[in-house]
């Protein structure tokens, strides 16, 4: 899954429209990550193509349309963290020089 993907299921996990999408990317990685328009929306039809999100109709009229993340893509967000924590754990045990495996 790329960074961008897994940032975007992240900021989904409440009903989220495309700019705010890209505002809580950027907050949340100090401006490290910045996503322009055509890499968002093409992050987010595949992601709905997927079925890892999906519309959010909350029936309020809002011309702003949302989307939420699924079932599904909670659980391969979750899939995502535990292979970035094992990453991790091996990295900080080569680079500490810990290593006895």
């Amino acid at each position: 899954m790329t960074e961008t993907t897994f940032f975007v299921l992240l900021a989904v996990y409440k009903p989220n429209h495309g700019y705010g999408i890209m505002q809580f990317i950027k907050k949340e990685t100090n401006g490290r990550v910045v996503l322009g328009a055509g890499t968002l929306y093409g992050a987010i039809n595949t992601l709905v193509k997927k079925k890892w999100i999906a519309p959010f109709d909350d029936e309020s009229n809002s011309k702003k349309k949302e989307y939420l993340i699924t079932h599904i893509g909670k659980q391969k967000a979750e899939e995502e963290l535990q292979r970035i924590e094992e990453v991790l754990q091996l990295a900080s045990t080569i680079i500490k020089g810990d290593r006895n495996r």
